[in-house]
């Protein structure tokens, strides 16, 4: 059966549905002939790419950008973990990064190139990687292939969605990161952690805590320097600035990851978290973003499910 390709024509401020009729003929001519289902809504990449498994394509492979990838993973663990699991079992996915932020493909060290792309998905080449998995939010189980946080950059998520489509995505995230800023309220965060079977509780007040997989978020943000996605363990970061100014000024070491040596700076690794926030006046405020999507807000259990998916890479 042919790969297929789950295409969001809106990804890249609509450039993909523009130039994929372009791309269509280099892809096959390095992958041969393919399959092609495009989103029409949101969440829509959820359902094809839980068809398409089922279904038995060997390869699914998300067009699009960060939020494509996510929702062709949710699919793929939706299939694997339901009536479908035994035809989805030896599903691959695939990324042809054509989104504002190319976030995960950073974490990958894959060039922001077509040909660097299909020389990964035919290169024979394949890694298992974690998937996180969270309940809370509005969900009852969702997953994540690259980073969620709440507080600050769930407003930045919704700012960025209303963003005049002529800005390019590093200007829509410093625009809606900077609006974000004056309507972010500080989250008191009540976190316990599960490492290697041992529990811990912890408190502490931060605008942003990411739980991540992958390294970088927000349009090339390096939140998480240390994190592998393949080591069955996720890494949480908050930043410790509790002042809207000490956060405005320090917020800029996270693009080199020299955020990680700031005073106050919380780094916790482990394979379980459960968050909750003590302080409703941040509740409206303090939201999730799960790989570049708003998603609600706190209480949240997150947990890893480890190698959960091969990757073609």
């Amino acid at each position: 059966m042919k790969p297929l390709l789950v295409v969001n024509p809106k990804s890249g401020r609509g450039r993909t549905g523009e130039t994929f009729g372009a791309m269509r003929a280099t892809i096959e001519r390095a992958m041969g002939a393919v399959e092609v289902a495009f989103t029409e809504r949101s969440g829509h990449g959820i359902d094809l790419a839980r068809q398409g498994a089922i279904a038995g394509h060997p390869l699914v492979v998300a067009v699009g950008g960060d939020g494509t990838f996510h929702e062709v993973v949710n699919g793929l663990m939706q299939a694997k973990h339901g009536d479908g699991a035994a035809k989805a079992a030896d599903t691959r996915v695939g990324l042809i990064a054509q989104g504002t932020g190319g976030d995960f493909r950073k974490t990958l060290d894959l060039e922001h190139r077509l040909d660097r792309y299909l020389d990964a998905l035919t290169s024979g080449r394949e890694r298992k990687i974690d998937v996180g998995r969270f309940s809370g939010g509005g969900k009852e189980r969702h997953w994540f292939v690259n980073i969620l946080s709440c507080g600050m950059s769930g407003l930045v998520d919704r700012y960025v969605a209303e963003a005049p489509r002529m800005l390019g995505g590093k200007a829509a995230y410093f625009g809606a990161s900077a609006r974000a800023l004056l309507g972010a309220k500080l989250g008191h965060v009540k976190c316990t952690v599960t490492r290697d079977g041992e529990r811990h509780e912890h408190t502490f007040r931060s605008f942003m805590v990411a739980i991540c997989n992958g390294r970088y978020f927000g349009g090339g943000m390096k939140v998480a320097p240390m994190a592998e996605v393949d080591d069955g363990t996720l890494e949480l970061v908050a930043l410790g600035q509790t002042s809207k100014v000490a956060f405005a000024m320090t917020s800029g070491g996270i693009y080199s990851g020299s955020h990680m040596s700031q005073a106050g700076t919380v780094h916790l690794s482990g394979q379980r978290f459960e968050l909750e926030l003590a302080n409703d006046d941040a509740r409206d405020k303090f939201l999730l973003d799960v790989d570049g999507e708003p998603m609600g807000g706190l209480p949240l259990t997150v947990d890893v499910v480890p190698g959960a998916l091969t990757l073609r890479a």
